[in-house]
């Protein structure tokens, strides 16, 4: 499998820095790219090279949302390895949400570390890092449902990657979680990470929100942490088998993406229930009235 490595530079204000690497690592992801590494400067990004598409990530930069960044980079052959896989290996060190949510490495028992048996543990088998709670949005979903009841509650999971959000759906006592995402392997994963678990109220379809039409019911949650262009493109699906009185958490776009989405969510009768934001990221809550 043969790779290209893009190496980005980043050139902001020092306080900017961070935050600017975060935001081009969610860009470039959208145009292919499966694994970073932080330099001092910005990036090095690594895609495959059939799936390299260099007008998304012109474009991506283009429309970089904080202003006075430039970002330059090259692109080069990369040696020879697969990165995923090399990825994996390493694992990921534990993550903690709101000191009640424990996501480990299933595959690296070793860094999982002693907890409180008040915690709920999900272990995750992930084949990059966005899904496994890393991420700003991941974590603000996460800590969201915390705050909710979902006893007996009915979750939708847009995209849904590892299954992270359904299991954790699950763990706090949803009655029935259906997900779906474009692709295969993440389908896969979703359900295999419910098999690790334990979790067997998790259903997972391939496909992109058309599934939501083929799926009987209503949901008392809908969940999606997808970019905001899907966002806005499906919140009408997501409306369709929202529950009245139901919320819809949304995650994966920018704080200054919230005007737009709360634009959009009017014409679908939904109304801003709550929101957080994380280094520039957001999330906000719905309501169906």
């Amino acid at each position: 499998m043969k790779y290209l490595v893009a190496k980005f530079k980043i050139a902001t204000s020092e306080d900017l820095l961070q935050v600017c690497k975060d935001l081009l690592a969610d860009s470039a992801a959208e145009a292919g790219f499966e694994s970073f590494e932080e330099t001092q400067e910005g990036l090095e990004a690594y895609v495959q090279k059939e799936l390299f598409d260099k007008d998304a990530l012109d474009a991506s930069i283009a429309d970089f949302p904080i202003e006075g960044t430039d970002i330059s980079y090259t692109i080069e052959d990369a040696e020879d390895k697969d990165w995923n896989e090399e990825w994996e290996e390493q694992g990921f060190d534990p993550i903690c949400v709101d000191d009640q949510v424990l996501i480990y490495d299933a595959k690296h028992p070793e860094l999982h570390p002693t907890t409180s048996p008040d915690h709920i543990e999900i272990g995750i088998e992930a084949k990059l890092a966005f899904g496994t709670g890393n991420h700003e949005t991941t974590r603000m979903i996460v800590s969201t449902l915390l705050n909710m009841n979902l006893y007996k509650m009915r979750v939708l999971d847009c995209g849904c990657g590892t299954g992270i959000l359904g299991l954790v759906a699950s763990k706090l006592g949803a009655s029935e979680v259906v997900g779906y995402d474009i692709d295969e392997w993440s389908v896969e994963n979703a359900k295999h990470n419910a098999q690790l678990n334990g979790v067997d109220n998790l259903e997972v379809y391939f496909g992109n929100a058309s599934v939501i039409n083929h799926i009987s019911g209503v949901f008392d949650v809908v969940l999606a942490n997808i970019n905001r262009n899907i966002l806005i493109e499906d919140m009408k699906s997501f409306r369709g088998v929202l529950n009245e009185g139901g919320y819809m958490i949304l995650s994966g776009f920018y704080e200054e993406d919230i005007p737009v989405l709360l634009e959009k969510a009017k014409e679908f009768g939904l109304y801003e229930s709550g929101r957080r934001t994380d280094n520039n990221w957001a999330c906000l809550v719905l309501k169906n009235k």
